[in-house]
């Protein structure tokens, strides 16, 4: 008992002010691990919080002792349970220290720590901050940190990437107070949000999450960005910083080739904007948009403009320049054909399906149709109180019924081309996969109308004036034939590096793109550079945001080009699956299905029976495909 008495004195007179103590004797006054229960006499090792543990019971790593009172028992378990919530509410607001290094103002540093064999050397080395003999303890304090840490502190941009792949998902004990922390840093974020007016997806921008890991590793106290560095300072690192990822670019030029992309637009104010692209397998980059009211009503004029931007780009460098369809546009090109004889003018093939698409819906039936049903489904019929009524809903299903023969027709002819449309307007190149995608959607559509020539001869005569006119080009027809995909691939194989020439041309035939959409994305930001209210920036500050959002737009969408890839050309064959498939039980129902509603129109009553719910249509249109194969027609 003596002992016991001289232990707690001890303890108490070297600074432990954990009531641990009182309940618990030293092996060796030099080994703070090993503690003898004073109520069991249990040898624990791990420290005083493991010999609280002991007391307290109900820890996996410490048998509870049976003979401690209950009193003594609340006490510990009141003390580690108040201790424990001290040390959380101090960690939201500081960032992890090493305990067992700076130290802690109580000794309940856990299993942990203890165990650390640096623990005992600091414990019982001469340069102890406190007393002679034992642990001392200072307040926390938050982590200063110094110029070491600038290289030691991980890339904002890997730390999200790393985070995002699951590398460095780890549950901790602060989650539950990092949750509140987290609400309360993301309602101030969206609050500033929503006073600045910014747009919700900004939040979806890739560069969003490193902007918060770098605040993070800042830690407390950061100041943000002031006017001037967002106006001035910044705003020219980040041209130049654009400038550079732009220079990989460049040498893809050289290398391979590119193509200028041109599409104009008139604007609000009825101005002509033309927007200027270079494209090449490194992706597309943003040159500049230019005010050409005055020269898009000359073909001479967009000549001067277009044979500038050659000599800009380089005119080794340029394969082709894409444009729309603009009449001034197709003479500029043939004038640009005939100054340079080795460069292609080529109009763009999204720009080419619109214009077919257009056609097909000016023909007079499948016109009066669409706009019957845009007319049920517009304001003006939805805002009636006929459109909210019984009767009202009835009458709109029947006039739709009555056109349902054309609608369907409208699908089956449509659907193919706009997986084409989508197709070309992806990111990835596709000058190679225009003709192969144009003959799958025209086989697409005859097998939709199982063969019968009269139902779509119209409209392959109106696919294939365009398609003689503005799609079917040299450089379209050098790309199909050049890839391996669709011809001489066992040759390429056998005999390609023997033809080294003939290799070089083929790669940069085959890298080109045959669509100018990348020059119309969110034409608005444009119609800012060319305003004369320059909302307090100068012209030239406008064209740097300009060209840095733009070209990180296009970055980005370069970068995701395989996550958001529109359509697989392999699968086009299948875009009228529903449309081409043969009923199961068709023929049993003998010639009833197959009958017109109304003379004049193409509308059955098995139409009308599908539409209407009478019969689930089930489709085999996979194992009837062998046999209703339509040989594919080349137009």
């Amino acid at each position: 008992m003596d002992n016991e008495s001289e232990t707690q004195v001890d303890s108490s007179a070297s600074g432990r002010r954990d009531p641990g103590w009182k309940y618990g004797r030293l092996v060796n006054e030099k080994d703070l691990n090993t503690i003898i229960c004073i109520f069991c006499d249990k040898v624990t090792k791990g420290g005083i919080y493991r010999h609280k543990q002991h007391l307290v019971g109900g820890y996996r790593n410490a048998k509870k002792c049976r003979k401690c009172p209950e009193h003594v028992r609340e006490e510990m378990e009141e003390y580690m349970s108040s201790k424990k919530n001290q040390k959380e509410q101090m960690n939201m607001g500081s960032e992890y220290v090493n305990e067992d290094l700076f130290g802690l103002e109580d000794e309940d540093i856990g299993e942990e720590i203890n165990s650390r064999t640096n623990v005992t050397n600091i414990s019982s080395g001469g340069s102890n901050r406190g007393g002679s003999g034992g642990r001392t303890f200072s307040s926390k304090k938050p982590r200063q940190k110094g110029p070491m840490d600038h290289f030691f502190t991980p890339n904002a941009e890997m730390v999200v990437q790393n985070q995002r792949s699951g590398k460095m998902n780890q549950t901790t004990i602060n989650d539950a107070y990092k949750k509140e922390a987290r609400e309360r840093a993301c309602t101030l974020i969206t609050r500033w949000m929503y006073e600045a007016a910014i747009p919700f997806n900004a939040v979806t921008y890739p560069s969003f999450q490193p902007m918060i890991e770098a605040i993070g590793q800042y830690g407390v106290g950061m100041k943000g960005p002031t006017f001037h560095e967002v106006r001035v300072t910044n705003l020219k690192k980040e041209l130049a910083l654009t400038k550079d990822l732009m220079k990989d670019h460049m040498v893809e030029w050289g290398k391979n080739g590119c193509s200028i992309m041109s599409d104009g637009w008139t604007d609000r104010k009825e101005r002509t904007l033309v927007n200027f692209l270079v494209n090449c397998s490194k992706g597309t980059m943003f040159m500049q948009s230019i005010d050409a009211s005055s020269m898009i009503k000359t073909g001479e004029k967009m000549f001067e403009l277009l044979d500038k931007w050659v000599e800009q780009v380089g005119e080794e460098n340029v394969i082709q320049v894409i444009t729309d369809n603009h009449s001034s546009y197709v003479m500029a090109g043939r004038l640009l054909e005939l100054k340079r004889p080795h460069l292609y003018w080529t109009p763009c093939a999204a720009h080419c399906l619109d214009l077919m698409l257009e056609d097909i819906g000016k023909l007079p039936n499948i016109k009066r149709t669409l706009e019957r049903a845009i007319s049920l489904n517009g304001s003006d019929w939805s805002d009636s109180k006929w459109a909210k009524e019984q009767k009202g809903k009835t009458i709109a299903n029947i006039v739709l019924m009555l056109h349902f023969g054309t609608l369907l027709f409208c699908l089956k002819v449509s659907g193919p081309l706009v997986r084409v449309l989508r197709l070309v307007d992806g990111e990835k190149k596709l000058l190679w996969d225009i003709y192969e995608a144009m003959n799958r959607a025209k086989d697409a559509i005859v097998r939709s109308f199982n063969g019968n020539e009269e139902k779509y001869k119209e409209i392959f005569n109106i696919i294939d004036k365009r398609w003689e006119i503005q799609l079917h080009r040299p450089l379209h027809a050098a790309g199909y034939f050049l890839n391996p995909e669709f011809f001489y691939a066992e040759w390429w194989a056998a005999y390609g590096a023997s033809a080294p020439n003939l290799q070089k041309f083929a790669m940069k035939v085959l890298n080109l793109t045959c669509s100018a959409s990348g020059c119309e994305r969110n034409w608005s930001i444009f119609e800012n550079i060319h305003s004369k209210r320059r909302n307090r920036l100068d012209h030239q500050r406008l064209n740097d945001l300009v060209y840095i959002k733009y070209n990180r737009a296009l970055k980005r969408r370069y970068n995701e080009r395989n996550t958001i890839d529109p359509i697989s050309l392999k699968d086009i064959d299948d875009s009228n699956e529903w449309l081409i498939g043969r009923m199961e039980d068709e023929d049993s129902h003998g010639g009833a299905q197959d009958d017109f509603v109304f003379d004049d129109d193409n509308l059955t009553w098995g139409d009308v029976s599908r539409a209407a719910g009478a019969e689930e249509a089930r489709f085999d249109t996979r194992a009837r495909a062998s046999s209703s194969i339509i040989p594919p027609t080349r137009g």
